[in-house]
């Protein structure tokens, strides 16, 4: 049986996996991302997932970015040793396939497309919120990944264009409010406390939120509304159907997405905006390598 080689590039881990055509997984391997000599890293993942297999389609990339499309090449933000890399040709020359990459979030909501929460609908956004806020369209099923390939990064757009300075050098971006460490450093600012020794991250402000504390419950009432006033507003200019919302922040469950229902509800006011679905990922960490094993079969049949 034909398979495609799939990999997700990502600050934290290197995953590659087998997938064919119907998206069961045959082989697939995990491995910490090293600070240096990631390429090295890479090759040897792959060489394990793919070593022995005769016959293999294509190979897809999902990368956490910026990327450049054209160039092939990516500046993930926690990968200091990478700029500029040049890793479609590097994946391609190590394993001699027809290559193919897009943006991890891209290939986050073309996975969830394909085989997750979104399969099924016409047009989808897939929203990873984490440390950061990432994002990915799928219009008629398929990616849309924009002339440099960044095309989705809905973390930056703009909720409040009075709000605070972002670090990516604009105002007022979802990402601001919304992130696990920006919901965090609010709630923070505005009296939350953890005991001495704990981490005060996304996970025990979750916790408390769950719990009731005034702060925690109002840090995710704040970050919901935010994401709210950027899927009405995606949903109005794309008229997507679906929105598949994954990530470690997405764990909290009902302290995210309850009030994110009520904000959506308040924010959206055409009939076309407020008929869009909002579902938790089905595919949690698998939907990256979902959607670049997907993307490698289209381009394989595209390409064939």
């Amino acid at each position: 049986m034909s398979r495609v080689l799939a990999v997700d590039i990502g600050g934290t881990k290197l995953a590659a996996a087998l997938v064919d055509e119907a998206g069961s997984v045959s082989r697939s391997a995990t491995r910490p991302t090293p600070r240096t000599d990631v390429m090295s890293a890479l090759a040897d993942l792959i060489g394990e997932v793919s070593g022995g297999e005769p016959v293999l389609q294509a190979a897809g990339i999902g990368c956490a970015g910026p990327l450049d499309l054209a160039e092939g090449t990516v500046s993930p933000v926690n990968m200091p040793s990478w700029r500029g890399f040049p890793v479609r040709e590097e994946v391609r020359r190590l394993t001699g396939l027809p290559t193919v990459l897009a943006g991890d979030a891209q290939c986050f909501a073309l996975g969830e497309h394909w085989l997750g929460a979104g399969r099924g609908s016409s047009s989808l956004l897939g929203v990873v919120v984490s440390t950061g806020i990432g994002g990915g369209l799928v219009i008629d099923g398929v990616p849309l990944l924009g002339l440099t390939g960044n095309a989705g990064h809905v973390g930056h757009m703009t909720v409040d264009p009075y709000g605070e300075a972002c670090e990516c050098g604009g105002r007022g971006c979802v990402e601001r409010y919304s992130s696990g460490p920006n919901l965090a450093r609010w709630a923070l600012s505005n009296g939350w406390k953890v005991p001495d020794g704990s981490p005060a991250d996304a996970r025990a402000l979750a916790r408390d939120a769950s719990a009731g504390e005034p702060v925690a419950v109002a840090a995710f009432e704040r970050g919901a509304r935010a994401l709210a006033g950027m899927i009405a507003s995606t949903a109005a200019a794309t008229e997507v159907t679906s929105v598949v919302i994954g990530g470690g922040v997405s764990a909290a469950g009902p302290v995210l997405f309850e009030p994110l229902a009520r904000a959506l509800d308040e924010v959206a006011g055409l009939a076309f905006v407020r008929a869009v679905r909002v579902r938790r990922s089905t595919l949690g960490v698998r939907a990256a390598l979902a959607g670049a094993a997907k993307l490698a079969w289209d381009y394989s049949r595209s390409a064939g």
